[in-house]
């Protein structure tokens, strides 16, 4: 028996395997025959496809177990480090320990 070269599926037919698992017309077996699948792989994308299932639904909307960012929060911070980058890089030229222009 020679070796089985190593197939990349598209998500398109995952999906098409897995909506076909979850109808339960056909026993797993019979699926795995007629797309020429193993039965453990299509358990997997069956599973997958349940777990992102709410994603469908998400309409772009944000995780909600993240925080909102404040970006005027961020622009801050930014602005401070770059005055704080600005003075350390004249002290320092000042005292001759940077030579080094960027």
């Amino acid at each position: 028996m020679g070796k089985r070269i190593r197939r990349n599926h598209t998500p398109a037919f995952k999906a098409k395997v897995a909506l076909a698992a979850l109808k339960g017309e056909k026993t797993l077996g019979e699926l795995g025959q007629q797309f020429d699948v193993h039965v453990n792989q299509i358990t997997q994308w069956k599973v997958q496809l349940l777990a992102g299932a709410e994603g469908v639904f998400n309409h772009g909307r944000s995780d909600p177990s993240m925080p909102p960012v404040d970006l005027k929060v961020l622009h801050a911070k930014i602005g401070e480090l770059a005055l704080e980058n600005d003075f350390l890089e004249g002290a320092l030229s000042k005292a001759g320990l940077l030579s080094v222009k960027r």
